[in-house]
C-alpha cells in the first residue's frame, strides 16, 4: 500500500486539518469537478457538447485515477475472490426484492422490453459505474471524511446523479449505500459490478415502464414520449 493512501482508516473521523495530506483537499475539488461534469451530461442534450463533456469526464476520470495515489487493492482491483459470498448474497436479496415489487406494481402498467442484444452493453456500464462510485469517488470522500461517513456522501452523489426518475433516485440512494458499504469491508469492485448490472435490468425488466422511461435520468427522463 501507498504510503501516501488514506484508505482503510483505524478511525472513521475525518483528519483534523493540521494533519490533512494535500491529496485530501486535491480529492475533494477532483471528485467536485467529475460530478460536475457527469451532472453536466446528464442534462444536456444529445450533440457536439453532451459529447465533449463525455470524453472530457470520462478523460479526466482515467487520468486522475492513473496519477495516483490511490492503489490498484485500494481501488477494489486485486481481490476478486475477497467478501465474494456476502456481496453476491446481497445482491441477489436486493434483486429478490426489485422483482417482488415489481409483481405488486404490475397495476401500474408494463415493463419495458429487456433488448438482450444490449445487455452486455449495460454490462459494461455498470461495471463502469461502480468504478467511477467507488474507486473514484469513495477513495477521495474516505480520505477527506472518514469511511463510515463516505458511505453516504458517495450514495448521496450516485442518487443525485439519477434525478429525476423517482425509482433511480430512490433506488440509486439506497443501492449506493449498499454498493458502497460492501465495497467499505470487502475492496473488490468485480462483483459489485456484476450485482450492480444484474439489479439494473432487473428493475428494468420488472418495474412499469411509465415509472422509469426506460430507464433515462436527467434531460433524457423529462423529454421521454
Amino acid at each position: 500500500m501507498s504510503p501516501e493512501s488514506k484508505c482503510f482508516q483505524a478511525e472513521d473521523a475525518p483528519l483534523s486539518l493540521t494533519n490533512r495530506r494535500p491529496h485530501v483537499l486535491r480529492g475533494l475539488v477532483e471528485v467536485g469537478l467529475v460530478f460536475g461534469l457527469i451532472i453536466i451530461v446528464v442534462w444536456t442534450p444529445l450533440g457536439r457538447l453532451n459529447t465533449a463533456v463525455t470524453v472530457l469526464a470520462a478523460g479526466g476520470i482515467l487520468w486522475l485515477t492513473l496519477r495516483g495515489p490511490y492503489s490498484a487493492r485500494e481501488a477494489g482491483l486485486t481481490q476478486p475472490m475477497n467478501g465474494l459470498p456476502a456481496i453476491l448474497a446481497a445482491g441477489m436479496l436486493a434483486i429478490l426484492a426489485v422483482a417482488i415489487l415489481g409483481l405488486l406494481l404490475r397495476s401500474l402498467g408494463s415493463a419495458h422490453p429487456v433488448a438482450l442484444e444490449r445487455s452486455w452493453q449495460y454490462c459494461i456500464w455498470a461495471m463502469l459505474q461502480e468504478f467511477i462510485l467507488q474507486s473514484f469517488f469513495f477513495l477521495r470522500l474516505e480520505s477527506a471524511l472518514g469511511a463510515r461517513r463516505a458511505v453516504f456522501v458517495a450514495a448521496g452523489l450516485f442518487s443525485l446523479a439519477h434525478i429525476p426518475s423517482p425509482v433511480l433516485t430512490i433506488g440509486g440512494l439506497v443501492g449506493g449505500c449498499l454498493f458502497c458499504e460492501l465495497f467499505r469491508r470487502y475492496r473488490n469492485i468485480i462483483p459489485l459490478g456484476i450485482v450492480h448490472a444484474g439489479l439494473g435490468l432487473t428493475i428494468a425488466a420488472a418495474l412499469p415502464d411509465s415509472m422509469l422511461h426506460h430507464m433515462r435520468v436527467g434531460l433524457g427522463y423529462l423529454t421521454h414520449p
